[in-house]
Parts: C-alpha cells; sequence; structure tokens
C-alpha cells in the first residue's frame, strides 16, 4: 500500500524482532504499512495454508518479491511456501486492501 493511501503512516518494522535476536539496523528494518507491522508482530513464520507446515514470512531483505509473489491486477498470488503463508499471514489479499489497489491501477497510481 502506498504510503500516500494509508490512513496511518508507515512506520519501521524489524523483520527479525527484538525479542529473536534482531537487531535495530537498516538491514533489518523495513516500512511497512501500520497494518502488515502490527499484524505481523514479532513473528517470523507461519503456517503455509496448503501444506500446514510452519514456514518463514517473506524477508524483504533477504529474498526477491517476485521469487514468491506475482501481481495478478490487484491480487497478489503467492508462488511458494514462503508466499502462502505470508499472504495468509498478513491478509494481503483482504477484499477491501484488494478493492483499494484496484481502484489505485485504475488510476495509474499502483
Amino acid at each position: 500500500m502506498p504510503e500516500s493511501e494509508a490512513v496511518a503512516p508507515h512506520e519501521p518494522d524489524h523483520i527479525i524482532a527484538l525479542q529473536h535476536g534482531g537487531p535495530t539496523t537498516l538491514e533489518n528494518l523495513a516500512l511497512a504499512c501500520f497494518e502488515c507491522n502490527h499484524r505481523k508482530g514479532s513473528n517470523i513464520a507461519s503456517i503455509d495454508p496448503a501444506t500446514n507446515s510452519l514456514t518463514a514470512l517473506y524477508n524483504p531483505r533477504d529474498q526477491t518479491w517476485s521469487d514468491h509473489f506475482r501481481w495478478n491486477g490487484p491480487i497478489i498470488e503467492p508462488l511458494t511456501a514462503t508466499g502462502r503463508a505470508t499472504v495468509f499471514f498478513l491478509r494481503l489479499n483482504d477484499p477491501i486492501q484488494v478493492q483499494i489497489r484496484a481502484n489505485l491501477q485504475q488510476q495509474n497510481r499502483y
């Protein structure tokens, strides 16, 4: 979600939470929308809904987005277990988010 379209300002997220030994360094921080950051909390893994296996969440500092996800219009399609766990856990395809992305795409703003 572009910060300009978010209800609340984006905020820094510790990719690996402090309680899990993650440092407060640029390599361990990512700008996240308020909703995603609070859904993620200190979690670094979730359940892959296809396999029911505990799976690491996507790490934007160590992984390439296009290896795990692709766009299908306003829908984020997961391509891997990490992608599935991340989309599921962060609710990236929540109907409201999808509608916002669709509207922004129609306006060439996303």
